[in-house]
């Protein structure tokens, strides 16, 4: 079944996976820097929350993991195993699943993925914002570029545009889905697809200094972002990019 703009995606969600002796000052420093709450710890051992924002829905949220961590994808959809089967078609390998609501992907380029069963949840407040964690960059090494890309656009029904930096493109995504997915091609022959997340910003420089002050270092500074590291040790981005994106972007 899909969606009225003919996707099967009715919602995308970020996950923060973070080593579980991390997670306490991760999850504070995130909710901290996005201006959110943190809901109330779930799961059998407290291992998921999720950042409130002060207004609309949210879509980022957090998991303490065993060991690792990184980021990965949750896509919203009414039928987990059609879509799945859809994502296996197309090159994805299937890791396992959570009852009937749950199924757990991998993309052909190794990057982890959910797909999970649609809740209702619709819309992003952005108003009066100056900074969003709004998107997940998908870092692609050049073997596993096309691939990787075209899987993307293929399962979810958004059509991939080229960015405006070179080495870069994107999903034009629906009007209601808050998250953003960026492609970045790394100068990597081979390896596995990874993923980190980046905000956008109306003043760098202005956020940089917040993030400093609340525990991040700067890895770098580049022309159109800067590359942070938060106090236990993701690496994450800064960019020029607007809180309020004309339509599509």
């Amino acid at each position: 079944m899909t969606g009225p703009t003919g996707s099967p995606v009715r919602r995308a969600w970020v996950f923060l996976d973070t080593p579980r002796s991390d997670a306490d000052p991760s999850w504070r420093f995130w909710a901290h820097v996005t201006g959110s709450r943190l809901a109330p710890a779930r799961g059998d051992e407290g291992e998921f929350s999720t950042l409130l924002p002060e207004r609309g829905e949210p879509w980022v949220k957090l998991q303490a993991v065993a060991d690792g961590g990184g980021i990965h994808l949750d896509l919203d959809v009414d039928d987990v195993h059609e879509v799945a089967d859809l994502a296996v078609g197309l090159g994805a390998g299937r890791v396992g699943a959570i009852g009937d609501s749950v199924v757990l992907l991998r993309s052909p380029g190794g990057f982890p993925f959910c797909l999970t069963t649609w809740r209702g949840q619709r819309g992003q407040a952005r108003e009066g914002l100056s900074s969003i964690l709004d998107q997940a960059c998908l870092d692609v090494p050049r073997s596993r570029w096309e691939v990787e890309t075209g899987f993307w656009s293929a399962l979810t029904g958004w059509e991939l545009r080229e960015s405006d930096e070179p080495g870069f493109a994107f999903l034009a995504r629906p009007p209601d889905i808050p998250l953003r997915v960026l492609f970045q091609l790394l100068g990597d022959a081979d390896g596995p697809v990874r993923g980190h997340v980046d905000l956008a910003c109306s003043d760098r420089a202005v956020d940089v200094a917040r993030h400093v002050a609340a525990g991040a270092t700067v890895v770098e500074e580049r022309s159109f972002w800067t590359v942070m590291r938060d106090p236990v040790g993701r690496v994450y981005c800064l960019t020029d990019r607007s809180p309020r994106p004309p339509p599509g972007r």
